[in-house]
């Protein structure tokens, strides 16, 4: 009985040896901390804080991981070897790197762990995602959101309000910060499965629903933004008595600009001629069609590479000339 029980003892003990391996392993695997994580994504902020021509972005990439960097390789050659990786050519939104930051933090932290990823794998999955993150960065964040807060913030701004501006800035970095940190959180996550879920047009679609929504928001700021006043008096028309006010008849002071407002919300004209204007003639047909044919005169030079310096310039000199004959 005592020789049945040694095979059962022997098992017993091999599992406590297993598991103590596994313990001991567990222990010894290098892991990013949240607060290891939320140190590269603060960094990251400055992602383009020294931008170039030969590399764009790499520096403020490279800055970015150095906390990481720190923490996943102990010795001073596996640092400077994580750092030239990193160096290598970088160019996306600043926005939409912090997925690709997140990945990136995934395949060091399994690299650190003696998974086989070499520096061609690391550099392959940031190459692949900057370009596509990069396309939907700009019609997303410059031609949406910005525009709408902008419109929001400069509305409140004009008519002398103090929250436009800090409007502006609070909600600006709230909705950039909390992408930035949800997205490398998700990369993190996701590791080197994150492309799995940006395959399938999903991309593509949100690029032309923000492009189409920010087209939209674009569309209607026109007529709000681009003024055009024609001068020329179309007609001038003598109103008979009791369609204006007879400002003779008007006490003076107080009293008399009280009536005269008085009258003019009754209907009454301000002067004794009733003057058309083109612009009146304009409006009356489609309000603000002079501002939408400037915007697309303007989009279509710049589709014909037309600086828009040049643009600006020759809006500038047509004005001048317009006011000086009097069309304007």
């Amino acid at each position: 009985m005592v020789v049945a029980q040694i095979p059962v003892i022997h098992w017993a003990i091999l599992s406590i040896d297993t598991k103590k391996g596994e313990d001991t392993k567990m222990a010894n695997e290098l892991k990013l901390s949240k607060k290891d994580r939320i140190s590269v994504w603060w960094r990251s902020t400055f992602i383009q804080g020294s931008w170039n021509y030969e590399r764009t972005q790499s520096g403020g990439w490279a800055f970015t991981l150095i906390p990481a960097i720190k923490k996943l390789y102990k010795t001073k050659e596996e640092r400077v070897a994580a750092m030239k990786r990193h160096l290598e050519f970088f160019n996306t939104h600043p926005y939409l790197a912090s997925p690709i930051i997140g990945v990136t933090l995934a395949l060091e932290e399994e690299r650190a762990n003696g998974a086989p990823i070499d520096d061609v794998t690391i550099q392959g999955v940031k190459v692949g995602m900057m370009g596509p993150l990069a396309g939907i960065g700009d019609p997303v964040f410059w031609f949406t959101v910005r525009p709408i807060l902008g419109a929001l913030a400069a509305s409140l701004a004009i008519s002398g309000n103090i929250l436009g501006p800090i409007i502006f800035f609070v909600a600006w970095n709230i909705i950039r910060m909390g992408f930035m940190w949800y997205t490398q959180e998700f990369g993190y996550k996701a590791g080197s499965h994150i492309t799995d879920d940006l395959t399938g047009g999903i991309l593509q679609d949100v690029t032309k629903g923000a492009s189409i929504l920010g087209m939209f928001i674009l569309g209607s700021l026109v007529n709000r933004w681009v003024s055009v006043k024609f001068a020329p008096v179309v007609s001038s028309v003598q109103l008979s008595k009791g369609a204006f006010i007879d400002w003779s008849k008007l006490p003076a002071g107080t009293n008399g600009v009280k009536q005269a407002l008085m009258q003019q919300a009754g209907g009454l004209s301000l002067t004794d001629h009733k003057i058309t204007t083109l612009q009146n003639n304009l409006d009356s047909l489609i309000p603000g069609l002079a501002g939408l044919l400037i915007t697309f005169i303007c989009m279509w030079l710049l589709k014909k590479k037309v600086s828009p310096i040049v643009i600006i310039l020759g809006l500038f000199a047509i004005g001048i000339v317009f006011h000086l004959i009097g069309l304007m």
